[in-house]
């Protein structure tokens, strides 16, 4: 994929302009958007760009992070602290992403999903309320990983770190994650299955292709 290279503002009106033409296929009519990358690559940052520039031709959208669906530490850390094989497949609860953010988002459903389970710091529950989606509204989900569980994604945005801009970006008491993303990137390739690269080596200067 040819990358050009882009300002971050420039990046996020035109990643909504293209959320305004997408038709999902399902007959939902929501859209269901991914922000992938690993936390150093900061997706969330650009969610939130996007729902700002959708706010803003009158279009709502609501902000997703999946570190607020982790799996209690109890759950997550049951092999240790630094297991890979844990993070890649059981830190995140899954079951919860689906029956409370996108069972909701079928073509049937109510449009009311629920933006956090769990608080990443306490580890008990947010008991956040539900949050109502018009139709026409977009959900904007962003977190590491994504593109292993078969979302129904109606458009997948990669934030992509080079392996040497990754160990430099990532504090070194998360260096024991580098492995599982490395695992990510050869099983999934989220660089070549995504509809939209965005390469983020450089904070200042990004590169994008899709």
């Amino acid at each position: 994929m040819r990358l050009e290279a882009i300002t971050w503002e420039r990046l996020g009106d035109l990643l909504t302009e293209r959320l305004l033409d997408l038709e999902p296929d399902d007959g939902s009519p929501w859209r269901r958007i991914a922000f992938d990358g690993a936390p150093a690559a900061r997706p969330g940052e650009l969610a939130e760009r996007v729902a700002e520039a959708l706010r803003t031709r009158g279009r709502p959208s609501c902000v997703v992070d999946t570190h607020g669906f982790l799996r209690p530490a109890s759950l997550r850390l049951e092999y240790g602290r630094y297991d890979v094989d844990a993070y890649l497949d059981g830190w995140f609860d899954t079951g919860a992403l689906w029956r409370e953010v996108f069972n909701p988002l079928e073509a049937d459903g109510d449009g009311r999903i629920l933006p956090d389970l769990r608080d990443p710091v306490t580890d008990r529950a947010t008991r956040s309320g539900y949050v109502p989606l018009p139709p026409g509204g977009f959900l904007l989900l962003h977190g590491p990983l994504l593109l292993r569980h078969w979302f129904p994604f109606d458009l997948t945005i990669h934030a992509l770190l080079s392996p040497a801009a990754l160990r430099r970006r990532t504090p070194e008491a998360d260096h024991w994650t580098l492995p599982a993303f490395e695992r990510y990137a050869q099983e999934t390739d989220p660089a070549a299955t995504a509809d939209v690269l965005v390469r983020a080596d450089d904070p200042r200067h990004p590169a994008w292709g899709g």
